[in-house]
């Protein structure tokens, strides 16, 4: 079994991330293999559980999704049944891009995309203010991305 972690790994990992649609033929060659190594390795890597799928990623400039917003949400109950009320609900937010449970002095922070601030204060309103044990928002608007990633260094 190959570390999952070893040199060629890390090139097979860095290649998928920079193009999954990427040929065998081509990562192969990438990587200083022949392909049927390399697709063995990917195998293994898919088995253990480190590759976890492959994805289109949409540009939400493109689609017009051009307004970011964090925000910044208490909630009137931490115990397990409130929080997994509120995390289900969430997750059913189109607009919701991410959202973490955080420490500190609030419960969660949320990375919502809207079109512009009426499409925000249209999902702040309709939807985020509604969800389960939502007692207080705090909302912050980027003014420009500096790094956006979507993808792990390695």
């Amino acid at each position: 079994m190959n570390e999952p972690f070893d040199p060629i790994n890390q090139r097979i990992l860095e290649q998928l991330v920079a193009n999954a649609r990427m040929p065998i033929t081509e990562l192969a060659k990438a990587v200083g293999l022949s392909k049927t190594p390399v697709a063995a390795r990917i195998r293994q890597m898919e088995e253990m559980g480190l590759i976890t799928g492959y994805r289109a990623i949409l540009s939400p400039l493109q689609l017009g999704l051009t307004h970011v917003t964090y925000v910044e949400v208490k909630v009137t109950d931490t115990r397990e049944k409130a929080l997994q009320e509120f995390n289900t609900a969430i997750r059913l937010i189109p607009e919701v891009e991410e959202c973490y449970m955080i420490t500190g002095g609030f419960d969660y922070q949320i990375k919502l995309r809207s079109r512009d601030m009426r499409h925000f204060r249209q999902v702040m309103a309709e939807k985020i203010s509604t969800l389960p044990h939502v007692s207080s928002t705090t909302s912050y608007v980027a003014m420009e991305a500096i790094v956006e990633q979507n993808w792990l260094s390695i």
